[in-house]
């Protein structure tokens, strides 16, 4: 059942550096309106829980979880999905990483590994192997077995520390 335009909020999200304007119930979750109002379909619902990281979006700069997030919640802040990641066809040095040192299979994981180190390289540019493994602990693959990951998450260091 539709709600009424009556519980529905308008406002704007800014994704992408691009501003959206939303209609939404309040209790609808910012994933859903990511994917399903906006067509950013690069941001994946897994588990619904927080748990497996597939829905990691930036906000604001900062790693967060878009099925735990009401879209209301994402008001006046800067969101980055993975859509926002690539400059037209040239891939963001952490997507280049990725795809050259084989660290995705079925790729459904992947979106959230990628903003997570994002945000991870931003504070730390030079991390150790260990410090790569804990920053990406809360991102669950069920393919890759994670040495891949962690191989392309050194790798775009490199790349990122040049650039």
């Amino acid at each position: 059942m539709r709600a009424s335009a009556e519980s529905r909020i308008g406002f704007t999200l800014r994704v992408n550096g691009q501003p959206h304007e939303v209609s939404c119930e309040p209790r609808r979750l910012l994933s859903d309106v990511l994917r399903q109002d906006l067509g950013l379909t690069g941001t994946h619902v897994g588990c619904e829980h927080g748990v497996c990281g597939a829905c990691t979006i930036l906000m604001n700069g900062e790693p967060v979880r878009s099925c735990l997030l009401f879209a209301v919640q994402a008001r006046g802040a800067e969101l980055t999905t993975v859509e926002g990641l690539a400059s037209g066809k040239d891939l963001h040095p952490i997507q280049q990483a990725f795809w050259e040192k084989f660290a995705l299979q079925c790729g459904f994981c992947t979106p959230g590994f990628l903003l997570t180190a994002l945000a991870f390289l931003r504070e730390c540019p030079n991390p150790s192997r260990e410090e790569i493994r804990e920053a990406l602990s809360g991102n669950l693959c069920r393919c890759t077995g994670y040495h891949t990951i962690v191989d392309a998450v050194e790798e775009a260091a490199a790349r990122l520390a040049i650039t």
